[in-house]
């Protein structure tokens, strides 16, 4: 019987046996090195969290290359942390699914610590204020999706926690993003120790996203030293980001491939704000996080784990190649045309030569010839990753789905952009476009909620 904590994981031998990788340092050492010199904090404590930034924090305690380890913060559900962290003494089990069939399990102890965003639990907040006061604090990264740093709802009306922050100010703010905000401002108070403001969440110029919600704030709470502070970027900076790597929900099959292997307290919890939590996550194996490299704190040496670190306008191309072109054009085809066919799975969409046809026809035929080329990964080896290795993978189970929520707000930059380069340049022709076309008409078929059968569909959520 193998147990996720502390006490279970005692019996290393038993884990090592069944094929597990266990955490390679002296963790007790890294937590109390965390709580004296905390240098990296992070919002989001999520799927694509645990596959990534955890993951590559291990590889870095592992071999040497840092001795703390990530603060992880939880500010949308709190049961999160109650229910899915600290009953596990914060590991995670991350099972990598490989395309061969293979897979790695590891166990994750780079979490040094969990904590609740809650401004009306004392204790837990006068905690996180302690460590944003700390100046050993290089880093803040966060997933918290795209929707978390907007301030006002879809009417354009400012949401009313916000407004009532900016009113109230930051002794004891309601939003999320406000907390966050009094959280950069307690460290202003300490002294204004410089610190970088990460955003990895997968949207375009994520940094900017959150240095508009920061300045907000401070605009609105008047104090001029601390509206200079988040307009300093030898103080306060706000790098941009690319980061891909698909993580589905937690599935059945791994569950019951680690039960067999003699796991306990796998079974997932349902919290009252209706988020799955399980104690471990799935993911595939190809990831890819570029930052635009500005940190006024320093930094880990964080391209030991494979992040790679250039500057703002590589960023930036990164960023449009895989979300114009490389991938996402690909991803959201084969949502639309999955669910009108009944598909549950994307890599079984990959097996239909149709299918497979139009996805590739938009990204080799029509994206290619347009693609912005960021230098540092080259948009066909990208692609034929996408095409050839990441989505056929029948290990991973990503559903079209999935992929198909917010479609209206992805088809502008998915499939428009391509659109506009050919319209831009006199020597292409827009009227040669068949597959996005084809792609954009499925979706307005898709919206009809019914399926290739007639049958009524249900459709994925979708704000507007």
């Amino acid at each position: 019987m193998l147990v996720l904590n502390e006490k279970g994981l005692a019996s290393r031998y038993e884990w090592e046996a069944k094929g597990y990788t266990l955490p390679q340092f002296d963790r007790v050492k890294m937590i109390a090195e965390t709580k004296k010199a905390p240098q990296w904090v992070h919002f989001g404590a999520g799927n694509i969290f645990r596959a990534f930034q955890c993951a590559a924090a291990q590889k870095m305690l592992n071999d040497g290359k840092m001795d703390t380890g990530i603060v992880a913060v939880e500010g949308f559900d709190y049961e999160i942390v109650e229910k899915g962290y600290r009953p596990n003494d914060n590991y995670s089990l991350f099972v990598t699914l490989k395309a061969d069939g293979s897979v790695e399990k590891t166990v994750l102890g780079s979490i040094a610590e969990s904590c609740i965003l809650d401004s009306e639990n004392e204790e837990e907040y006068s905690n996180l204020i302690r460590i944003f006061q700390n100046p050993s604090l290089q880093m803040v990264t966060f997933t918290i999706t795209e929707k978390g740093y907007s301030l006002v709802n879809a009417k354009g009306e400012t949401l009313p926690t916000v407004a009532a922050d900016f009113q109230e100010g930051a002794m004891k703010p309601h939003s999320y993003i406000g907390k966050v905000a009094s959280l950069l401002y307690a460290r202003y108070q300490a002294g204004g120790a410089p610190i970088a403001m990460v955003s990895t969440d997968n949207c375009s110029h994520n940094g900017e996203k959150l240095f508009a919600a920061m300045n907000a704030f401070a605009q609105a709470w008047k104090d001029a030293g601390f509206i200079a502070y988040v307009n300093d970027p030898k103080k306060v900076s706000f790098p941009w980001s690319m980061i891909d790597k698909i993580t589905p929900r937690p599935d059945a099959s791994v569950e019951e491939m680690l039960k067999a292997d003699g796991l306990q307290g796998l079974e997932p919890v349902i919290t009252s704000k209706n988020t799955y939590i399980a104690p471990f996550v799935n993911a595939e194996e190809s990831e890819y996080l570029v930052i635009e490299d500005d940190f006024p704190n320093g930094r880990p040496a964080l391209e030991h784990a494979g992040f790679i670190f250039t500057d703002r306008d590589t960023v930036n191309k990164v960023e449009r190649m895989k979300v114009c072109t490389c991938l996402n054009p690909l991803h959201t085809a084969l949502a639309v045309t999955g669910c009108l066919l009944g598909y549950t799975r994307i890599s079984a969409e990959m097996k239909d030569a149709d299918l497979l046809a139009l996805v590739k026809r938009i990204g080799y035929t029509e994206g290619l010839p347009v693609v912005t080329d960021p230098g540092v990964i080259v948009p066909r080896e990208f692609i034929d990753t996408v095409v050839n290795v990441r989505l056929p993978n029948p290990f991973m189970p990503d559903t079209p789905q999935r992929i198909a929520c917010d479609t209206s707000q992805k088809i502008p930059i998915r499939f428009g952009e391509t659109i506009k380069c050919y319209l831009a340049d006199p020597a292409r022709d827009a009227a040669s476009l068949t597959a996005i076309p084809l792609a954009i008409a499925a979706w307005l078929r898709y919206l009809l909620g019914v399926d290739d059968q007639g049958q009524p569909m249900e459709v994925s959520p979708d704000p507007l």
